[in-house]
């Protein structure tokens, strides 16, 4: 095994620790809703410091139930997501793209003006 697979494999189960070990030693027992968001735990933050509290602004769109807003959310999430796969995988495949150039004017500059063998991509890799 590799060492990025073993990387990987780790960060897999570090992953799946964070996500099960507060479910499988029930931290949030003691709460009528257990894993709320952190927008409904500072609300009921403010309203028990400063009763009459009046927020300045209010929503721009107001879902009308919560799962419409936790599926808002979760689109939000994949979105940014993908942006920043995208990000980095362009920016894998210009820095790939650079190694190969460099690889193949070495390799034409060496050969004294014979022209270089195709290789396969297996390969290359």
């Amino acid at each position: 095994m590799s060492r990025n697979t073993k990387i990987n494999v780790l960060l897999l189960i570090v992953v799946a620790a964070l996500a099960v070990l507060p479910l499988a030693l029930g931290l949030g027992d003691h709460k009528e809703e257990p894993f709320a968001g952190a927008d409904a735990e500072a609300e009921t933050a403010i309203t028990e410091i400063k009763p009459d509290y009046e927020p300045w602004f209010s929503p721009l769109y107001e879902p009308p139930s919560g799962e419409i807003e936790s599926a808002l959310f979760a689109l939000q999430a994949a979105l940014g997501a993908g942006v920043l796969a995208y990000y980095f995988g362009v920016h894998r495949g210009r820095r790939q793209g650079e190694q190969r150039a460099l690889e193949r004017s070495r390799d034409e500059s060496g050969a004294g003006g014979a022209a270089p063998a195709e290789e396969s991509t297996a390969e290359r890799a």
